[in-house]
């Protein structure tokens, strides 16, 4: 059974979602979307159906400044981005839920690697997860481009997709203190990454790093995969990775 359900973060904004509730047990699975996706993304959707199956709830929901939740795009941060998770669990644990785990997907993915760190999970699957976003900028902008922004305190450019994004300088001065290799190393729960090694959005080298750091952690790499995992074979590989580890780690 769907519901559509709106919860607040903790500094009152609305966020939206979707539950979809198997009612055969308490275990749910929080499906954190990429950088200027949704809920509705084809990756959650999918995985949403194929765990509703394996009689396991999920929650997929539009992180601030996407889809139906408050907020503009330009004022997001990881900060913010793993607050609206750890409101999510409070939600579900006023629900009777008692089992969390969370499916995150490139910046979705750094922010549940954080999340993970400070939340008590059943399992965490992580998709081409961003685990140092201060690398990946200075990697992607040149020290130019990054005095601008600073300058400016706004910066408008365009992301892989060809979509324009516009951020404010918060996002940069806030990854820096959000890095997700020391949060790897505080992360208890089973986790498994899958990554393509011909992702030219995320570094496969993020991921075999943090796949060390965590405790009990399992790295898959898709060969020829890029970072949407386009090719039907590979996008069908990763999501019965994530589902299967779900599954296999849920204990029913």
């Amino acid at each position: 059974m769907q519901e559509k359900l709106f919860f607040r973060d903790s500094r009152g904004n609305m966020i939206c979602g979707i539950i979809s509730a198997t009612d055969k047990n308490r275990h749910v699975i929080i499906l954190c979307h990429g950088f200027a996706s949704g809920k509705h993304s084809k990756t959650h959707t999918t995985l949403e159906k194929m765990l509703n199956e394996k009689g396991i709830s999920t929650l997929r929901f539009d992180f601030f400044g996407h889809g139906e939740s408050d907020g503009r795009l330009e004022d997001l941060t990881i900060s913010r981005a793993v607050d609206d998770i750890l409101s999510a669990i409070a939600l579900l644990k006023k629900r009777g839920y008692s089992k969390f785990g969370l499916v995150g997907s490139s910046f979705g993915g750094a922010a549940s690697i954080l999340a993970a760190s400070e939340a008590d999970l059943f399992v965490l699957a992580l998709k081409a997860p961003v685990s140092d976003f201060e690398d990946l900028a200075v990697g992607s902008f040149d020290e130019e481009l990054l005095k601008e922004w600073k300058r400016k305190g706004i910066i408008t450019y365009k992301q892989p997709s060809g979509l324009d994004v516009t951020l404010r300088y918060g996002f940069f001065d806030d990854m820096k203190k959000n890095n997700g290799y020391e949060a790897a190393k505080r992360i208890k729960a089973p986790t498994i990454i899958v990554h393509g090694d011909k992702d030219d959005v995320v570094p496969i080298e993020q991921s075999r790093k943090t796949a060390k750091l965590i405790r009990n952690c399992r790295l898959e790499i898709i060969k020829g995969a890029g970072h949407d995992f386009a090719k039907p074979e590979q996008f069908e590989k990763m999501v019965e990775l994530i589902a299967g580890f779900i599954a296999d780690n849920s204990n029913l």
